[in-house]
């Protein structure tokens, strides 16, 4: 499944320069997150010629010892001055525990754990010999069964308002919602 979502990757141009551009920041623990590779699977798995626009590009890595933190601002501008196009949203997870009210997380993956719905908890970075390295905080075989599965570990409120507002059935209809 890694290698799958990896081809669909180097069909994309502008998939392979955002993963680029990312590379270039050098920040630990980085990678493109969330719909960027959730789009690109079902979008493939619905057959779809035009990719699903994405409202956000994701940017996540993780590092303890940062202390400004507005840190993220400058790494979103200097995306941004990359591919202005794109909306970059850049954030530290080591520090995302507190926005979120959960115990530190310990890594990338740990932090996806908490994410509301399952398959949206996968990345992906370029690294520097020019392989991916494709993550995920539950595996992949839901998100390629094209299942959206509830995370316990945040509320079904919040898990339906998702479904709702970002129209998922609405764009993928697919879609088996699991909760």
């Amino acid at each position: 499944m890694i290698n799958k979502i990896i081809q669909l990757i180097e069909k994309d141009q502008v998939c392979i320069k955002a993963l680029e551009c990312v590379n270039f920041l050098r920040l630990p623990q980085c990678y493109i997150a969330a719909g960027f590779v959730r789009n690109l699977v079902w979008d493939s798995l619905h057959n779809k010629k035009i990719p699903t626009a994405l409202n956000d590009v994701d940017v996540i890595y993780y590092d303890a010892n940062e202390s400004n933190e507005n840190a993220y601002l400058k790494y979103e501008s200097q995306l941004s001055s990359l591919m202005p196009d794109l909306n970059w949203q850049v954030r530290n997870q080591a520090k995302m525990h507190l926005r979120n009210g959960d115990d530190p997380y310990l890594d990338v993956i740990d932090a996806m754990s908490y994410w509301p719905e399952k398959e949206t908890a996968v990345a992906i970075r370029k690294l520097d010999n020019h392989d991916y390295e494709c993550v995920s905080a539950f595996g992949f075989d839901t998100l390629f069964d094209l299942k959206v599965s509830h995370n316990p570990r945040r509320t079904k409120a919040v898990f339906k308002d998702r479904l709702t507002s970002k129209q998922w059935l609405d764009r993928w209809p697919k879609l088996i919602i699991i909760s």
